[in-house]
């Protein structure tokens, strides 16, 4: 046993640090910015046309919010290739299996985010926009500069649970053949016929990277605090 453990957990690593992470971080970044835009696009006022702007923003964080990332991603991965435009995509949309990943988690995450953003912008105080505008801030550099520094500690708790549900999330792009921890996990107990052995080592494992993402929240919330108590 102690044979399979020691050939099995450098496999199920690799696959952490070549697939799953990559994934979680790139996912994440694209998707915040993705959640930044939406949050934006959902608190303005502007009315006219711009409603129709509003309601596409409000209709994808809709979708996303209900609908089971297992489905997205079988969407995205096997279900695209068959939407034939002529002219546009007479074959199809076909994309890798990591394409298809980051896109998908992307999308997920920035609907959900956008939800946190949004609340986070929308907790600030309005005197800070007018503090920014009686400093002749325009609307732009006041919400950069004073609206979006103070949003970004409400949101951090939040989004940092985001990132490490998005990370354990990682394991249902074995689905698409991408080879994660939890694809090789499945090769490995296919291989050695040890299921309980191997998927309780890729168990511990998301334990650790989410136990060390959690101490990296603790130390962020830790450092935003000390920055607000000094103001």
């Amino acid at each position: 046993m102690w044979k399979i453990i020691e050939s099995s957990v450098p496999q199920m690593l690799a696959a952490g640090f070549k697939y799953t992470i990559p994934l979680a971080i790139i996912s994440f970044f694209f998707g915040l910015i993705l959640a930044l835009i939406t949050a934006l696009v959902r608190l303005t006022r502007k009315k006219g046309p711009f409603r129709i702007i509003k309601w596409i923003f409000s209709f994808y964080v809709w979708l996303f919010r209900s609908t089971p990332l297992l489905v997205q991603l079988f969407i995205v991965f096997f279900g695209l290739p068959y939407f034939k435009i002529k002219g546009i995509f007479p074959n199809g949309i076909k994309l890798e299996p990591f394409t298809a990943g980051i896109i998908t988690f992307s999308l997920n995450t920035g609907a959900y985010a956008s939800e946190t953003i949004r609340a986070a912008i929308s907790s600030v105080p309005k005197g800070q926009w007018d503090a920014g505008f009686a400093m002749g801030m325009s609307k732009l550099k006041t919400l950069w500069r004073i609206i979006l520094p103070q949003a970004f500690r409400v949101a951090l708790p939040p989004l940092s649970n985001s990132f490490i549900s998005l990370v354990k999330d990682t394991s249902l792009a074995a689905s698409i053949t991408i080879m994660e921890m939890f694809a090789v996990s499945q090769q490995l107990a296919a291989e050695n016929y040890q299921p309980l052995l191997m998927y309780s080592l890729v168990a511990l494992i998301y334990a650790a990277f989410t136990t060390v993402l959690t101490f990296l929240q603790k130390y962020l919330e830790h450092i935003t605090d000390r920055y607000v108590k000094a103001n």
